[in-house]
């Protein structure tokens, strides 16, 4: 078996800068990294990973290798690996399968290999590789103690496997964290996905009518950011509760076939599929721009964007032009794939410093906590308010203790109304 395969080993160099950079800004990680040093928790330990192979991932392998794991790693996305962090990585002996622009096929191929190498543990981001084994290599089943899940899209696949009782193993549902959540999905995903609309585009957001689709944290983070950068922005919904929020927070709200004939910009962050169908295309202007920052290439249906186009071409890397049967003309951005990984370079490196500390930490508590159920679970609350701790104390700011007498108000109920 093939110990790795890259685009290019040469290219090693590079990555252990970027990399180097990375770490520089995940303080909190780093602090892992020395504990896991000295105390080697994983020795002995098989992680198969397939997530986005970035700096970030590759400053979290890092950190699982010095606590004495044997990590096999590749891809969660066609387009989103770092090729010259996947050479560093090779360099380092790590098994990575991984290089930007997959085939579906080529996609797969790497995920087997990773299953390949009989993982104890799981790490998954959009729940490809536990779908594959226990799809097609189920043989893999029998030494696998659990696993942890990185993405909303993913925790929802593993939650509708459990469900249905078809989850093997347990797994820790990291994304929910509110160390992750409420920071790599709202700031991170706000950020890093107009980074990457700009660098395909390089468009001007002020005074441009922005359609966020989908108002869950990454909606929320993104629309907040397009609204700082002078868009004028449109919230699309099926969930009451979330528009209605989104009229709180100042936005305007309508449906998808109102917003469609308006909109300058539109960027799915939903989860689900075909969220902008040919219905919406045939209504939109001509010029518009259509991008996608959920996990997967489906909330923007591509096939109807075919079937309604008669000619595409590419402009520049991540920006393909359709034109469309009316003679309109709109502008795809990264295949429909994660723009802000496809385009650009993920999420910045400080939110990525929680949300792998999260997953180095649900890992020990696989390891050395209690023996699970097959499941999804919630971070325990120890490991979310420990990263928490730990980023504040990284940042140099201190807060507050509770005394002894608001401890005991808070437990009792006899104090009222004096």
């Amino acid at each position: 078996m093939e110990r790795f395969k890259v685009r290019d080993l040469s290219l090693a160099d590079k990555g252990e800068l970027l990399i180097e950079w990375a770490s520089r800004h995940m303080p909190v990680l780093n602090q892992i990294r020395e504990r896991f040093s000295i105390e080697r928790p994983f020795n002995g330990l098989r992680i198969g990973a397939c997530l986005h192979v970035t700096k970030e991932t590759a400053v979290l392998v890092k950190t699982l290798i010095a606590g004495g794991a044997d990590v096999a790693l590749c891809g969660s996305n066609p387009l989103s690996t770092q090729d010259e962090v996947a050479a560093a990585l090779a360099k380092m002996g790590v098994s990575v399968y991984a290089w930007r622009g997959e085939t579906v096929e080529e996609y797969y191929w790497c995920i087997n290999r990773v299953i390949d190498h009989d993982p104890m543990i799981t790490m998954d981001d959009g729940a490809d590789l536990v779908g594959t084994i226990h799809s097609s290599r189920r043989e893999a089943l029998k030494n696998i103690i659990g696993g942890t899940e990185e993405t909303t899209t993913g925790v929802m696949r593993l939650r509708a496997m459990a469900q249905r009782g078809v989850l093997q193993y347990p797994i820790i549902a990291v994304n929910d964290a509110y160390t992750k959540y409420l920071f790599d999905n709202r700031y991170g995903t706000g950020q890093s996905t107009i980074d990457g609309i700009l660098r395909a585009t390089n468009t001007l957001l002020a005074g441009k009518r922005f359609v966020v689709c989908g108002y869950g944290w990454c909606g929320r983070g993104l629309a907040m950011r397009a609204r700082g950068m002078g868009a004028n922005v449109i919230v699309t919904e099926v969930n009451p509760l979330r528009a209605l929020e989104a009229v709180m927070d100042g936005f305007q709200v309508m449906p998808m076939s109102e917003a469609a004939a308006i909109g300058d910009i539109f960027v799915t962050v939903t989860g689900n599929i075909n969220v902008i169908r040919g219905e919406h295309m045939l209504k939109m202007r001509d010029g518009a721009i259509l991008a996608n920052s959920g996990h997967f290439n489906v909330e923007i249906s591509l096939p109807d964007l075919e079937s309604l186009s008669t000619s595409k071409r590419t402009i520049r890397p991540n920006l393909e032009e359709y034109t469309l049967k009316n003679g309109r003309r709109i502008y795809l951005l990264a295949e429909g794939r994660l723009i802000n990984l496809a385009s650009a370079e993920g999420h910045p490196s400080e939110v990525m410093d929680m949300s792998f500390s999260n997953q180095a930490l649900c890992i020990e508590y696989l390891v050395k906590g209690p023996r699970l159920k097959p499941g999804v679970y919630r971070v325990p609350e120890e490991i979310d308010e420990t990263v928490a701790r730990l980023k504040l104390k990284a940042m140099g700011i201190e807060i507050d203790e509770m005394t002894e007498e608001q401890k005991k108000y808070l437990l009792s109920w006899e104090a009222g109304t004096t």
